[in-house]
């Protein structure tokens, strides 16, 4: 009799470990200059997803190209470090392969108002449930400085040396005309008060900018963390109501001695993935794959 050896049980994926537990700091130290904005952001994000009670499994973080992009590995969650003006791309396909899960994008001026800005305006327009955090320098950090889209005009950098020529971007506004149903402004400088943004971006349902002003104090020596404490002020301070679009639309010109944090505008209109026929069905990681009742259509093909 010839005796058998008991079978090995296969190993179980890589990609199938679930990572589960409350969200908190990664093993991933910051690269970030000392005294950059962006940890006030990093924090604000960590106290507003332990806030709402978000599991490290339930959250997924996309980011771009440029210093704010390696957010995505600085937290305990999923996520996922993609290309240049491309994290709402991705973003979009994370959520509409599993739109169970929290989608959150993390990334700078340059990526998000520069080159990306064209999937930024059409997801805000289809208001897919996702936030969208702009750690909002006014500069090209990673790349040592060059003027980037809401760079002030005469801003000299490397790229600007006789000052910068053009108008900035302005975010809000673009954001509310896109149609955006969350649009809100913060400083990293405050954290308490960038974290209640944050955290109402999170609960919110549908399409959600916080746009943070998040200083870089390596080669921005224009809109410095002084520059701004001597400047803002809290729109909720001031009695303002941020259900009426068109003075949603005034406020957000107003930048200068001068300038609005907090909630600029917020509404409700369907989600994208409660009007789409096919994710009605539920997430489709969890569909069965195939063609329903079109075989017919795929047989002419084949």
């Amino acid at each position: 009799m010839v005796a058998t050896e008991k079978p090995i049980a296969p190993a179980v994926p890589q990609t199938a470990v679930k990572m589960v537990g409350q969200i908190g700091k990664s093993d991933k130290k910051p690269t970030w200059c000392p005294g950059c904005g962006d940890y006030g952001v990093l924090a604000a994000v960590e106290k507003a997803a332990k806030t709402l009670g978000i599991a490290s499994h339930d959250l997924y973080i996309v980011s771009g190209i440029g210093c704010s992009s390696n957010f995505p590995h600085f937290l305990n969650s999923y996520g996922f470090h993609s290309i240049h003006g491309r994290a709402v791309a991705v973003a979009n396909g994370v959520k509409m392969a599993n739109h169970n899960l929290k989608v959150v994008v993390t990334g700078g001026d340059g990526d998000g108002y520069g080159i990306g800005c064209g999937h930024l305006v059409h997801t805000m327009r289809r208001n897919l449930d996702i936030t969208y955090i702009v750690m909002d320098n006014e500069i090209y950090g990673l790349t040592t400085g060059q003027a980037s889209p809401t760079s002030m005009m005469g801003a000299k950098t490397k790229s600007t040396p006789e000052g910068v020529i053009e108008e900035p971007l302005n975010p809000i506004a673009v954001a509310i005309a896109a149609g955006a149903t969350y649009v809100a402004r913060g400083f990293s400088g405050d954290v308490k008060h960038l974290t209640d943004l944050v955290t109402g971006a999170l609960k919110h349902k549908g399409f959600a900018l916080v746009d943070v002003q998040s200083p870089c104090i390596t080669y921005n020596r224009f809109n410095t963390f002084e520059y701004f404490r001597q400047r803002v002020y809290k729109l909720e301070d001031q009695g303002y109501d941020p259900h009426d679009k068109i003075k949603a639309f005034e406020k957000a010109q107003e930048w200068g001695d001068k300038i609005p944090i907090g909630l600029f505008y917020q509404t409700q209109r369907p989600i994208y993935e409660e009007l789409d026929n096919v994710l009605k069905a539920g997430p489709l990681v969890y569909q069965k794959a195939g063609i329903k009742g079109r075989m017919d259509i795929l047989e002419e093909f084949i």
